[in-house]
């Protein structure tokens, strides 16, 4: 039985494409005229720069840009979330970041670490910026089984403020901060000493990092004029924070969640979406104090 119905959806495809063949050779339609599709290659046109930081452009910089920027103009799911998301999250990313010091062009790391969303990665890094657990509490995080603080937007930023600060610090550069963020700065130390060089864009490195950077100027070069890529969202398409929250003082333990909910007139569901790093039912109160958003 499956052997015969394989042998109908070939020769079903094997009719269609040569009927497809059939009407191009008869008639003065061509194949391309068949397609209605205009794909045009990105013009690298102009400097590019990541944190005020130029790229200098030759022909190996000029490929990997290139690549990035094809990808990400082409990957029309992606892309055209990322500029939903970061109508909602990235002002709160950007008042952070000036707020701490740090280039807004970091803003980009996030998108390209979770593309602004709580995930979780096969190592075991979460959040927004993709903390593994020692790293993110050594940056100041709350991690255990009632509370992970890689989920809270404003505590994650700030400490992945900390840390890049603390990488450029160490190599003096943004653009290196950035590599290290992503390929460990032990890493990245030991491959400037190794290949003799001192700037990111001399290292062979691996696939990953050796796209990073390049990703991240991408990512910025599509957001900043989405338009020019061709993206059109419209400001009612794109996701705000639609409820007017107010924070409530936890300073006692929480038995359940679920009543907080009911007393606070929110669903359970609701009550986690505003509050992705409660991971618990309850929450057991010691020696913090904690804000929990409900809405208004």
């Amino acid at each position: 039985m499956i052997l015969r119905m394989l042998k109908y959806y070939f020769m079903t495809i094997g009719v269609i494409a040569s009927g497809v063949l059939l009407i191009a050779a008869t008639t003065d339609i061509s194949l391309s005229d068949m397609l209605p599709q205009i794909v045009k290659s990105v013009k690298l046109d102009r400097g590019y720069n990541f944190a005020g930081e130029p790229m200098p452009l030759n022909e190996d910089t000029r490929e990997r840009l290139d690549r990035e920027l094809t990808v990400n103009a082409y990957w029309h799911s992606s892309t055209l979330l990322n500029i939903k998301l970061a109508n909602k999250y990235l002002p709160a990313i950007e008042k952070i970041l000036r707020e701490e010091g740090v280039p807004e062009d970091f803003k980009y790391l996030a998108i390209a670490e979770s593309g602004l969303r709580n995930v979780s990665s096969p190592a075991g890094a979460k959040g927004f910026w993709q903390f593994r657990k020692l790293a993110g509490q050594e940056m100041g995080l709350e991690i255990n089984s009632e509370v992970d603080e890689r989920y809270h937007l404003e505590k994650s930023t700030r400490a992945a403020c900390k840390y890049i600060k603390q990488l450029h610090k160490r190599f003096g550069s943004y653009t290196e901060a950035a590599a290290a963020y992503n390929v460990g700065p032990t890493k990245l130390a030991s491959e400037l000493k190794k290949q003799g060089e001192e700037k990111y864009y001399d290292l062979n490195l691996n696939e990953e990092t050796s796209r990073y950077v390049f990703r991240l100027m991408a990512l910025k070069e599509i957001l900043s004029r989405p338009n020019d890529f061709g993206f059109y969202v419209d400001g009612s398409d794109k996701y705000f924070q639609q409820a007017d929250l107010k924070k409530v003082l936890v300073d006692k333990t929480i038995s359940s969640w679920k009543e907080f909910a009911e007393q606070h007139g929110v669903s359970y569901r609701m009550l986690k979406y505003y509050n992705p790093w409660l991971i618990d039912s309850k929450l057991t109160v010691k020696h913090n104090t904690y804000y929990v958003s409900v809405p208004r």
